[in-house]
């Protein structure tokens, strides 16, 4: 079962651990799964004088130290924004180099790391996205590796529409070297590593948009009448709302053609609705085409027949 963990108890640098743990995915060839990192990670940092807080108790020992290791070539999404409407989960690959000490085994069982992508500051995100699984490396040197792993959208529950904008990637790396994620930890085993603004990535409200033409058919030289919606997922209501006050062209193709050129362009109303005209001259379809904006993707609509007669 998936769980999404955010702790009340932690504040600053340690809140994004607390945020950056997903459910209880085992990885391969480890009995640690990532809720199962939530109380290390934080603990790390809290040891490292980072937070003034922490969920392990006293007897914990000891101050992690510095890993050899770093992130670079983080692409997320292979560089396209990620778009999510209402509902339905998104899924997107997140790529990334890491380089390090010829003595780190990345594969080794209480070797952990990750890369999320974050809204707001590394220290103290707004919202932070990862993946379900733990990333897969695949070693390419002694001490280089490229990675593979997702970032897991759930848009019906961790989303609000202030989350349409620029993001940040982040990652953070943990070897335990047989220390045991227990509660009396000696932490001077325990070497840590955390890098932000790694990349950026962009997340976007679902469009729709719809078009109808008529009447049909017509007779040429008679009025066409235009109408469409546009409208864009809203992660709040889960519902989907008029996009108001947009730029939308209208578009024609010719019948027996395959290119639309734009006749016009209006703007969307205070619902999202579109209405024009134009006079009928030949067969052909009609659409409507809106261009985009940085929260919203581009959309076209399918187009409608019209038969001039």
């Amino acid at each position: 079962m998936r769980i999404r963990a955010t702790v009340a108890a932690v504040s600053g640098a340690l809140a994004l651990s607390a945020l950056a743990v997903p459910a209880a995915q085992a990885a391969e060839g480890t009995s640690y799964g990532k809720d199962d990192v939530l109380k290390a990670v934080q603990a790390a940092r809290q040891a490292s004088g980072e937070s003034a807080r922490s969920t392990y108790a006293t007897q914990d020992t000891g101050t992690p130290y510095a890993l050899d290791l770093s992130f670079s070539n983080v692409k997320v999404n292979n560089g396209k924004p990620i778009v999510a409407g209402i509902a339905n989960p998104v899924s997107v690959p997140v790529t990334y180099t890491v380089t390090h000490a010829a003595d780190i085994d990345l594969n080794a069982p209480d070797f952990l790391l990750d890369v999320e992508i974050y809204r707001g500051t590394y220290t103290d995100p707004i919202n932070l996205l990862y993946g379900e699984d733990w990333p897969t490396c695949t070693s390419t040197s002694a001490t280089t590796a490229n990675c593979k792993g997702t970032i897991d959208v759930y848009p019906d529950f961790e989303l609000t529409n202030a989350d349409a904008t620029t993001w940040k990637a982040g990652g953070y790396a943990i070897d335990f070297n047989g220390e045991a994620m227990d509660d009396d930890v000696n932490w001077d085993n325990v070497g840590y590593a955390e890098q932000s603004d790694l990349a950026t990535t962009r997340l976007q409200r679902y469009s729709k948009l719809t078009v109808n033409a008529s009447p049909e058919p017509v007779r040429k030289g008679k009025t066409i009448t235009v109408t469409g919606k546009l409208s864009r997922a809203n992660w709040e209501t889960h519902k989907y709302a008029g996009y108001t006050n947009q730029s939308v062209k209208l578009q024609f193709r010719k019948k027996g053609t395959s290119t639309y050129t734009t006749v016009k362009t209006i703007k969307s109303n205070s619902t999202g609705n579109l209405s024009t005209t134009v006079t009928a001259s030949v067969d052909g379809y009609f659409r409507y085409r809106f261009e985009g904006t940085s929260t919203t993707p581009a959309v076209s609509a399918t187009g409608d027949f019209v038969d001039v007669q």
